[in-house]
């Protein structure tokens, strides 16, 4: 690059190479970029001090001269001859990028000054605050010096404590759902657990009548002998979550053993090496995959006892309960499962002693699986076991000739499945619904007696509610499914009713227990107040003649109400306080620990009385 003349002129002859630096290439903006970093290397150079800014604590300002003038500067003196042409050198737009860089630093470090000034002040002021306020609360307990120490020391707790309650926050409950929930329950009364989770009334009007026995469910379930619970695990109806429930979410003795990575679950009774649940988390598909009514009855006493256990054992009791599901939802579900390549293989379809033959029961995919079906091919397939598998599943097959079609017309076989389902799904000892997961959970702890340790969980976002489908589609379903439908609608007018009358039941019986203990408190109370009279009385025999009437009566009404007390409470006595009273007073009634149930006996003589 040439200089002009009166440059040339200005800054004398041309600089020699150092000895140190290396010759001059061919490619001048290498050479340039060399020579600049020499330059910057030196100590006491332009390009070092622009690169090392200003002292600490020194600012130029942004009415400082530019950075351009300093090199015409340096040139003027002897020492600065030699230096002055390495930034001469430097193109112009390089140049006033430097410049534009240094202006940048000077405002940056007055933005970082007032920041912390800023917060210093802040700080500051709020010590002040605080400490007046500890002033004033604690008077002349402590000197200003002190304050001073315990508001700083307060304010970072204070602080710490934030952050910490933040951090937890978000890690138990990401999101902001869950925070306004939190807040809606600090300011909402605690809603009623056993709500409908489809967010209908609690209150329903029921379609059919069923007896009182048919409502109460309560097996008297002995764990410790030789009771049994069958799990019927039916395809997309949740039983894969109930399932994993019973083995690991239940109160128990002995709890089931779990083993990480393993699925099946060591379930034994207590002090007995035998299994007291027969399910797939349990003993696993030990009658073949997802097995129906018609094989485990046949099939579940034969794995579990042998000959001579069975003439050993004629009084166990098994216990059959399932899960069903709304039949649409459960078929979408079920089409998605198919989709990505469940076939079910497994399954052997045994009924009355034999699996079915490929006439019988024709495959609708010729490949390995059906993975990538579409809806509408899953749908056209005359017969696809996804068509009213709850009925099928909960029926007596054995009643239709099992799997050939030929036995009896197709009319009489729908009814004959549909009511064969209806009445083992009554005489279940328990079967849920996946759509009231928490109205499950009460109806099972009541059956069995048996308590769960956390609360079951309603998803109302699953797979079958990410599909989109017409009003046509749905319609096209129920028909397919038409048994299921009008088994589903007699399942949940059952388990309603079920719930309903247990929630009365259980409402009833509290509402006894309270009249009951308000009994025996008035009676107590009443008895323990005669008696007081009575020993005032007996103390103090000189007294008004007027007042001695009364309290002869007083005495006479004691002592016929605590013999009246004594015979209506007989036939409820306490056993803790007759064993007292007869241990105190041998040869007398016991009548303090009968008094709660003569109640009305007390109230009605003091009633006449008065």
């Amino acid at each position: 690059m040439a200089l002009p003349a009166c440059a040339a002129r200005a800054l004398g002859p041309p600089l020699q190479p150092e000895r140190e630096a290396p010759a001059r290439t061919t490619c001048p903006r290498r050479h340039s970029r060399v020579e600049a970093e020499l330059a910057a290397s030196r100590p006491g150079s332009v390009a070092a001090s622009v690169r090392a800014g200003p002292p600490r604590g020194v600012s130029r300002g942004f009415n400082s001269q530019p950075l351009l003038d300093e090199p015409l500067k340096a040139s003027s003196s002897l020492a600065g001859a030699a230096r002055a042409p390495l930034f001469a050198l430097l193109a112009r737009g390089r140049r006033r990028r430097m410049h534009d860089l240094r202006r940048r630093w000077d405002l940056g470090s007055l933005c970082r000054a007032l920041l912390t000034r800023g917060l210093a002040a802040l700080g500051h002021s709020l010590k002040h605050v605080l400490g007046a306020i500890f002033s004033k609360i604690f008077g002349p307990l402590a000197s200003v010096g002190n304050m001073d120490e315990k508001s700083n020391k307060l304010l970072l707790a204070l602080v710490m404590l934030f952050l910490f309650a933040v951090i937890v926050l978000q890690y138990v409950c990401p999101g902001t759902e869950c925070q306004l929930l939190r807040l809606q329950a600090f300011s909402s009364p605690m809603p009623d657990p056993y709500r409908s989770e489809d967010e209908s009334s609690a209150r329903f009007v029921p379609r059919y009548n069923f007896s009182r026995g048919d409502l109460l469910r309560k097996v008297d379930f002995d764990i410790k002998g030789d009771d049994l619970i069958v799990f019927l695990h039916i395809q997309k109806t949740g039983g894969t979550t109930f399932g994993r429930h019973l083995v690991r979410n239940i109160q128990l003795e002995q709890p089931c053993e779990c083993r990480v990575g393993q699925k099946k679950c060591t379930c034994h009774r207590p002090g007995k090496r035998e299994t007291w649940l027969f399910s797939r988390f349990s003993t696993g598909w030990s009658c073949g995959l997802h097995a129906d009514w018609t094989e485990l009855t046949s099939c579940v006493p034969a794995v579990v006892d042998s000959k001579r256990d069975a003439r050993l054992r004629p009084s166990r009791n098994f216990h059959y309960i399932t899960i069903l599901r709304d039949p649409v939802s459960r078929y979408l579900s079920e089409w998605r499962h198919v989709q990505r390549g469940a076939t079910w293989k497994a399954s052997l379809h045994v009924c009355d002693g034999r699996p079915p033959t490929s006439e019988e029961l024709p495959s609708c995919y010729t490949g390995d699986d059906w993975s990538g079906c579409p809806l509408k091919e899953f749908m056209d397939c005359p017969y696809n076991l996804a068509n009213n598998r709850q009925v099928r599943m909960l029926s007596d097959l054995t009643l239709v000739g099992c799997y050939n079609l030929s036995v009896m017309p197709e009319k009489q076989r729908n009814k004959v499945l549909l009511e064969s389902a209806k009445s083992n799904l009554k005489h279940m000892a328990f079967f849920g619904l996946t759509e009231f997961q928490r109205k499950t959970q009460y109806l099972f702890e009541k059956t069995f007696n048996m308590n769960f340790i956390s609360p079951f969980t309603q998803y109302n976002t699953t797979r079958a509610s990410s599909v989109e489908i017409n009003e046509e589609i749905q319609k096209r379903i129920e028909g397919l499914n038409f048994l299921d439908m009008e088994l589903y609608s007699y399942a949940k007018d059952l388990f309603l009713q079920r719930y309903q009358f247990m929630r009365q039941k259980e409402h009833q019986e509290a509402r006894r227990k309270r009249q009951e203990q308000r009994k025996f408190l008035k009676g107590r109370f009443l008895q323990t107040h005669f008696q007081s009279q009575s020993q005032g009385q007996s103390q103090n025999p000189s007294q008004n003649p007027s007042q001695t009437p009364n309290l002869n009566a007083n005495q006479n009404v004691t002592q016929n109400l605590i013999p009246n007390l004594t015979q209506s409470s007989g036939q409820n006595p306490s056993p803790t306080e007759n064993r007292e009273s007869q241990k105190q007073n041998p040869g007398q009634e016991q009548s303090d620990g009968n008094a709660g149930n003569g109640a009305h006996d007390y109230i009605g003589s003091v009633e006449k009385w008065r």
